[in-house]
């Protein structure tokens, strides 16, 4: 099999023997660039090297580069390919990774440091304090924060865009006077390193010192100087105040002292997205997400499970119920994408039955939200009405049923018939395609502001409740009613 040998230059003062030995010998010879400093021994060892400079010239954006780079080092025989820093790059192996087999061609590395490493040395050998353990290297085209618990370095910060653009994503974690290390490579391969606050990153008076070897190291930062948190602060917090020396409270608390916390904040994120109220939904959700989050903790102080297993399950979960995202399943509607849905689940929860999956539904669960579950689980069979036109009869069916059981004077009956008049209503509703619990809430809510008002009415007409009939109450209400429709007009 014909073989794609990737030789990383690293940087003239730390390229490795072995990549030299493969410059030398490699019978065909690519080079990504000779407009580099790096790229300078492959003009001396190697001046017949052929470079992919006209590719990037002429590529209209990086999609276009990458698959004509992986064309024309798949179009012969087996080759090397000299690369700057210590690799391809992931988008670049995939357009590879595609020719590969059909062409023959298999894909070999010369392992090697990069940029960073060698900033990062720089940067100790001036006296910087830098921690050499733990760190995290990303590009700046690919830079993705959600953490700031070790040093970050990022490569290839090339331009006063690209220092624009990683000054915003950093920004939105630590403070404008958070100080960085800017490193620039000279042309022998050393690097200059200086401090500088973040604010300045894309000042133009550092124009040139980012080229194509600029690297920035970000030192950690602690919690209280963050200007923003990720879930990791979260947790952070979380940590601290379950720990020795803590808070007496939270570290008391258990999954079963938190139920009442989760079903209240959840309610309370409800009522913010009823009163269409962003600014409480924000905090709400917040409160919330401290529930998962103490949940998780409480667990993973037993070893149990910690919140990376958490996010993980639901990950996986929601690739997997999602193959018309995630795979090759083609769907026509939203209807479809809940079919599929439920069989999904089924067979994740390993329900084999229809009665399995009812079974499932939590008996904790609000009765109209329970009812309305199970009835979808049946629905889901064919087992239900064809429209809720057609389930509004039993709804006046259940209605006489409840009647006729009052006059029976059996208590048990009564709850009985009372409970399947309930359940047909849920049902005629949730053929309509509506929610259950919220219309109920909302009429509720109704019925509050109504009753409300019409007590205002009275009390301006120094009536009061106590002591008039019911026709008069009657006559207030029906008062409030017509003043809200002439309102609705």
């Amino acid at each position: 099999m014909k073989t794609i040998k990737i030789i990383p230059l690293a940087t003239p003062k730390t390229i490795s023997d072995t990549a030299l030995e493969a410059l030398k010998t490699a019978d065909k010879l690519y080079v990504q660039t000779l407009k580099h400093p790096c790229a300078e021994i492959v003009n001396r060892l190697r001046p017949d090297a052929i470079p992919m400079d006209d590719i990037y010239d002429s590529s209209e954006d990086f999609d276009e580069l990458n698959r004509r780079i992986a064309e024309r080092l798949t179009s012969g025989e087996s080759c090397a390919y000299a690369v700057l820093n210590r690799g391809v790059s992931r988008e670049l192996y995939d357009a590879v990774k595609k020719l590969r087999t059909e062409r023959g061609f298999s894909v070999a590395g010369i392992p090697s440091t990069g940029f960073a490493e060698a900033a990062l040395s720089a940067a100790l050998e001036k006296g910087f304090d830098i921690n050499m353990t733990e760190y995290r290297i990303t590009s700046a085209m690919n830079l993705r924060l959600n953490d700031t618990d070790n040093e970050l370095v990022i490569e290839e910060i090339d331009s006063l865009y690209s220092a624009g653009d990683v000054k915003l994503k950093l920004s939105e974690f630590y403070p404008d006077e958070h100080i960085i290390l800017l490193c620039s490579m000279n042309d022998d391969g050393s690097y200059n390193a200086e401090e500088l606050p973040l604010y300045k990153l894309d000042s133009f008076e550092n124009e040139p010192k980012l080229g194509a070897a600029s690297v920035v190291i970000v030192p950690e930062c602690g919690l209280m100087e963050r200007t923003t948190h990720g879930l990791d602060g979260l947790m952070e917090v979380m940590y601290r105040l379950r720990a020795p020396g803590g808070c007496p409270w939270d570290a008391e608390q258990t999954h079963e002292s938190l139920r009442s916390s989760l079903i209240e904040e959840s309610y309370e994120v409800l009522d913010a997205i009823n009163r269409n109220d962003l600014t409480a939904l924000e905090e709400e959700l917040g409160d919330l997400l401290l529930q998962v989050v103490f949940h998780a903790v409480i667990e993973e102080e037993r070893a149990e499970f910690t919140m990376r297993d958490v996010i993980t399950g639901i990950v996986n979960k929601l690739i997997y119920r999602h193959p018309h995202v995630f795979g090759d399943v083609n769907v026509k509607s939203s209807d479809e994408v809940l079919v599929n849905w439920e069989n999904l689940k089924q067979q994740e929860k390993h329900q084999q039955t229809v009665a399995d999956a009812m079974r499932s539904v939590p008996a904790s669960f609000p009765a109209l939200m329970r009812s309305y579950k199970v009835q979808k689980k049946a629905a889901h069979v064919g087992f239900d009405f064809d429209s809720a036109a057609s389930a509004l009869p039993k709804v006046h069916e259940e209605a006489d049923e409840v009647l006729d059981a009052i006059g029976k004077h059996d208590e048990a009956h009564l709850r009985e018939e009372v409970g399947d008049l309930l359940f047909a209503c849920v049902n005629a509703s949730r053929l309509l395609k509506i929610d259950p619990e919220l219309a109920l809430s909302e009429a509720t809510d109704k019925f509050m502001n109504r009753f409300i008002e019409t007590e205002k009415l009275m009390l301006s007409e120094n009536k009061h409740f106590e002591g008039m009939t019911l026709e008069e109450m009657d006559s207030y209400w029906d008062r409030v009613k017509a003043g809200e429709r002439a309102k609705a007009k």
